[in-house]
């Protein structure tokens, strides 16, 4: 039985054990209450969280902390909306969550981490962890502390052993995929001297682009973000002194560009796309490519871009590591992200355009939280 099989084999199992132990497949929230004294709080106030599953056996001292992602609040009419939902306060999130993909304890679901402690730090501030903000308006009650908690979080972990840390993976989803890469240098620097640690970005590297309708509004959107939360003095410097803070993110497709719904269909699956909608997501992925450049080809980095129609995949089975997950060079995602991360081989790898990638599935995104 190989490892792709396994994972597929061990579904059908899992949703027979679904009615008899529920609780065995998810992993309990624990709330860093001693980070509330350091103002190291949720939009609302209420203390940061994250799900802890321990690591065993040989990977008792490697830590994999895989961001949440869930987009940004750019003012105080958004960041209000936000404070009363899972994304801004630790009060609306759910307990316990199932951990799959990258985040999987079975060895054929989840090949090079299984065995890690296996980190999800819950997102609740709306700024990828930046922003500090230290004034409370007490009219809102709004805090912008994503910096905060991002300290916070990791000194709770480091006390838990992180601080030993032998191997160590930063890894993030959109919003959180962004959230890596602003903090892969702080997380390098919090570790052993000699620890192996690497910072993986899934769908969150955004580029300046205009969007749809030939405007920079969301450029305006994060310039918004960042004076909001107080985020310009918590971005790296190389970036910041290069750029203003406001471009180093963005969409192509918001819906304030699209007023009338013609891209509704097409964001939904790629068949409902029309042709010029084709020739527009075509142009933005040879301007992807182009950005690229920027990011230089070290050997020491890491790349696998498909071409595939779907936003995150290293949090889903499906797309993650099964027998009929995508591939690139009939690599998996899971290996070629173990392979870059053990140095075991080099994988920089870009696929051809859309459609001609036929190991792409079309998944429907997950049911968020209540």
């Amino acid at each position: 039985m190989n490892d792709e099989k396994g994972c597929v084999w061990i579904y059908p199992l899992i949703y027979v054990l679904l009615l008899m132990k529920v609780e065995g497949l998810y992993v309990d929230i624990t709330y860093v209450q001693s980070a509330v004294a350091k103002g190291a709080v949720c939009l609302d106030g209420s203390p940061p969280a994250y799900h802890l599953s321990p690591g065993f056996g040989s990977g008792v001292n490697n830590w994999l902390i895989h961001m949440e992602g869930g987009g940004w609040c750019n003012n105080i009419t958004t960041c209000l909306s936000r404070k009363r939902t899972r994304l801004g306060s630790s009060k609306q999130m759910l307990k316990k969550l199932p951990f799959s993909g990258i985040l999987s304890s079975e060895p054929g679901c989840n090949p090079d981490f299984y065995n890690w402690n296996r980190v999800k730090v819950r997102y609740c501030d709306g700024s990828s962890f930046t922003g500090d903000v230290e004034r409370v308006d007490p009219s809102t009650n709004l805090h912008h502390r994503g910096e905060r908690v991002w300290t916070a979080v990791m000194e709770d972990l480091l006390a838990k052993g992180m601080n030993t840390a032998q191997n160590a993976l930063l890894s993030g989803c959109s919003a959180g995929g962004l959230t890596s890469m602003l903090h892969c240098d702080n997380f390098h620097s919090l570790l052993p001297i000699g620890a192996r640690v690497k910072c993986l970005s899934d769908a969150g590297y955004f580029i300046n682009v205009k969007d749809i309708a030939g405007e920079d509004h969301i450029r305006a959107f994060f310039h918004d973000v960042v004076t909001t939360h107080g985020s310009a003095k918590n971005l790296p410097s190389p970036c910041t002194s290069n750029l203003e803070p406001s471009l180093i993110k963005n969409i192509l497709a918001p819906g304030v560009a699209d007023p009338h719904g013609s891209w509704h269909a097409c964001k939904l699956g790629i068949e409902n796309c029309s042709s010029s909608q084709l020739e527009m997501m075509q142009g933005f992925r040879n301007e992807f490519l182009a950005a690229l450049t920027e990011v230089g080809n070290s050997t020491s980095s890491g790349l696998f871009i498909n071409s595939c129609y779907i936003h995150c995949q290293s949090e889903r089975q499906e797309t993650w590591f099964r027998a009929d997950s995508p591939v690139l060079e009939n690599t998996p995602i899971a290996k070629a992200v173990g392979n870059w991360f053990y140095d075991r081989s080099p994988f920089q790898t870009i696929d051809c355009p859309y459609p001609c990638d036929t190991s792409c599935q079309h998944i429907p995104e997950p049911k968020s939280e209540a």
